[in-house]
């Protein structure tokens, strides 16, 4: 089961699926080999910024109620031009201890597994359906899941699209139930350029942009006041987060800014409206007076484009899912991520996600990136345990 393990992951590692690339190659890859271990097999096809992509979905088992769905996304963050990179990215690497490359952590290295598990299970033995979803575009806003979410039900047929459902996101094993939502906008501040010797015929859109940065400023630090209700699941930031993530305005030294965008990014609390803030920002801005500190004469246009929104999570607890998890890894507690995955689109659906993969997140998007060889080879017999708990 080892060896099959990592001849898997090492196909895997060495599809090049940056999001921004085509993961069809990598999906049909995968689709042969679940459909040779019995799995009926469907490939979602779907376009992202005019780039073809694929979401795979395939199943096992009688049309029943109170299955049990595993998922992951096969998209991987860049890696040229990161630097740091002493190995290489697409290339499988083992030690005594670790497993390197890209995606080996988040989120390849589970793909594998599941597949390994795929490999050894008796599907006559399935008293329940068993889906496996593997999605794309996940690190660019959970689009895969967001397109299937809406088909699952055409897809699966009679079979019942199960409840419960387990994503294998790099959490070294620990069971997390919840996460924030996230959401993405950016704003541009539009001035009136010209020479920077008379400012007082144009408006400097940097300047402006100034003004921007401190509304958001005072939401951010308004927002900080920690939630008693998260302060276990979220102990570093039991509250909302707010991010400026770039800026960038102007072409010279000598000519007054026309132009200026920030990108903005916030994390909300899962029982906060994920728009809530979106909203507030937009508010806030229309009040500012968008003059230039360098003159009064003119006003420079804000404007608040439109938001990329990921859901937040927070499933039911003492799930049977939940049960077999902290039984099968041994886990105590139930906490919550500080990163967003899939799970929010599937909530939306009605199921009921949980987080929960051999990965670390201390791992995840960085240069040479690994894996510890223990956590992966253990991961299949845990994907075993945890289907023969719920659906055998």
């Amino acid at each position: 089961m080892s060896a099959y393990l990592y001849e898997v992951l090492e196909r895997l590692v060495a599809f090049d699926t940056v999001s921004s690339n085509s993961d069809a190659p990598a999906m049909g890859f995968l689709a042969a080999r679940l459909e040779t271990h019995g799995f009926k097999v469907h490939l979602h096809r779907i376009a992202v910024a005019g780039t073809p992509q694929v979401n795979l979905i395939a199943w096992a088992g009688p049309p029943r109620p109170d299955g049990l769905t595993i998922s992951g996304h096969l998209d991987t963050v860049p890696y040229a031009g990161q630097p740091g990179w002493t190995r290489e990215p697409l290339k499988l690497g083992v030690d005594a201890d670790r497993v390197w490359g890209r995606g080996t952590t988040d989120m390849k290295g589970f793909l594998a597994e599941c597949v390994a598990a795929a490999a050894a299970l008796d599907l006559r033995a399935l008293t329940r359906p068993l889906v496996f979803i593997f999605t794309s575009n996940e690190e660019v806003g959970c689009l895969g899941a967001e397109s299937v979410c809406g088909v699952l039900g055409s897809i699966l047929g009679e079979v019942p699209a199960p409840k419960l459902v387990w994503i294998g996101e790099p959490t070294s094993w620990q069971v997390q139930h919840a996460h924030k939502s996230i959401v993405l906008f950016d704003v541009t501040v539009r001035g009136v350029g010209g020479h920077s010797g008379a400012p007082e015929q144009g408006v400097n859109a940097i300047a402006v942009a100034g003004r921007v940065l401190e509304a958001i400023g005072r939401l951010q630090a308004e927002r900080r006041a920690p939630s008693d209700k998260f302060m276990r699941i979220f102990p570093d930031s039991p509250h909302d987060v707010l991010n400026v993530g770039t800026i960038a305005g102007g072409i010279a030294a000598n000519i007054i800014a026309e132009q200026c965008r920030l990108v903005i990014t916030y994390r909300s609390l899962p029982d906060t409206e994920p728009l809530e803030i979106y909203r507030e920002v937009r508010r806030r801005l229309a009040a500012l007076d968008p003059y230039d500190y360098a003159s009064h004469n003119h006003r420079a246009a804000i404007e608040v484009g439109p938001p990329m929104v990921v859901p937040p999570l927070l499933s039911s607890r003492d799930t049977a899912l939940e049960r077999a998890l902290l039984e099968v890894t041994g886990t105590r507690e139930v906490g919550g991520a500080l990163f967003a995955t899939d799970g929010g689109w599937f909530a939306q659906a009605g199921m009921v996600p949980l987080v929960c993969g051999p990965g670390d997140l201390d791992q995840a998007h960085k240069p040479n990136e690994s894996i510890r060889r223990a956590a992966l080879e253990s991961g299949t017999e845990k994907i075993l345990k945890v289907i023969a708990r719920l659906v055998q």
